[in-house]
């Protein structure tokens, strides 16, 4: 049902719509749902140059933050489905936010027309030096042996590491404690100093962390190594194929646009992805550019994404009221 409704959202036109002239004429909003200088504002900023480029018009960029990312997303789920107001969605601002919020002012599997997938940054599980593990099944044992349960750090209630975090003691069948924090900065600052035992998060900021020894990679929570640690393992080679915590970034417009007009925006973001310099820039930012084949392709993944998080959540007892 989730998955027709998504799909639904693509394909859904108002006549209005249909009736305007060549699209775009005027320039188009691109609401980035957190603050400037983070991830998602690096990776909007760096797409919205390559597409306005192949658009013929300016892509402006609005920074909206606040509620885990339901404020930007809101603006977007609620304004004209012309195809000219868009959301950079991704696992934390769209699915996890959704399951978790007590309140959302927006049907997630209908209110947004998916348009195509930019890319996945990969997550990777570590542990402080002081756990005696070097792999996930060690990571098991040491837990079941441990006289207290492990903690595990996370960005704040109801981010995508809190959800990690669940999803790892979930798997590996162990009892681990929750200890969150106010942001990635003071959850790594606190695994460095071996305040917590575990910490789940984008690999750019723990990379360097990783290198100087003062935290120790255990794997890639995702379906494939990092191009940027391409000797570090993934879960599902460790036999832990239902650990996936990549985080992933997307391009959405509001429910009901044109499905002309999404297959436009969505050859546009294509081709900016395609382009070799901005590319190399995702890249070096730790994203692994991965492209969808059509709208239809990124529905699917959005649908699958959420209904894998939802059990996660539910059992874990996430709830941000």
């Amino acid at each position: 049902m989730q998955r027709r409704a998504l799909l639904a959202g693509v394909f859904a036109a108002p006549a209005v719509a249909r009736a305007e002239g060549p699209y775009p004429d005027r320039p188009i909003r691109l609401l980035i749902p957190w603050p400037p200088g983070g991830t998602n504002d690096i990776v909007g900023r760096l797409v919205s140059e390559g597409m306005a480029a192949r658009l013929g018009q300016p892509v402006v960029i609005e920074n909206r933050g606040g509620a885990g990312g339901m404020l930007g997303a809101e603006a977007v789920a609620k304004a004209a489905a012309d195809g000219y107001t868009l959301v950079l969605g991704g696992s934390g601002s769209l699915t996890i936010t959704s399951l978790v919020q007590a309140r959302v002012p927006y049907d997630v599997a209908t209110a947004f027309a998916p348009v195509g997938l930019m890319g996945v940054g990969p997550n990777v599980v570590t542990v402080h030096p002081s756990v005696a593990a070097r792999s996930l099944p060690a990571l098991q044992a040491a837990a079941r042996a441990a006289a207290q349960p492990l903690s595990y750090a996370s960005p704040g209630v109801g981010s995508t590491g809190h959800a990690a975090g669940a999803m790892i003691a979930q798997v590996l069948d162990v009892p681990m404690d929750h200890i969150p924090y106010r942001g990635t900065g003071p959850a790594l600052n606190d695994l460095i100093a071996g305040r917590v035992h575990v910490f789940t998060n984008a690999l750019a900021p723990l990379q360097p962390h990783i290198q100087s020894g003062a935290v120790r990679a255990l794997a890639i929570a995702g379906r494939q190594r990092s191009s940027a640690m391409p000797e570090l393992p993934t879960t599902g080679e460790q036999g832990f194929p239902q650990i996936e915590a990549a985080t992933w970034f997307g391009l959405l417009a509001t429910g009901g646009t044109p499905p002309e007009r999404v297959l436009r925006l969505h050859a546009a973001l294509n081709a900016a992805l395609e382009d070799a310099e901005i590319r190399r820039r995702l890249v070096e930012g730790g994203l692994e550019v991965q492209p969808s084949a059509s709208p239809e392709e990124f529905a699917r993944f959005f649908a699958e994404d959420r209904a894998r998080w939802a059990p996660v959540v539910r059992r874990a007892g996430m709830r941000v009221d």
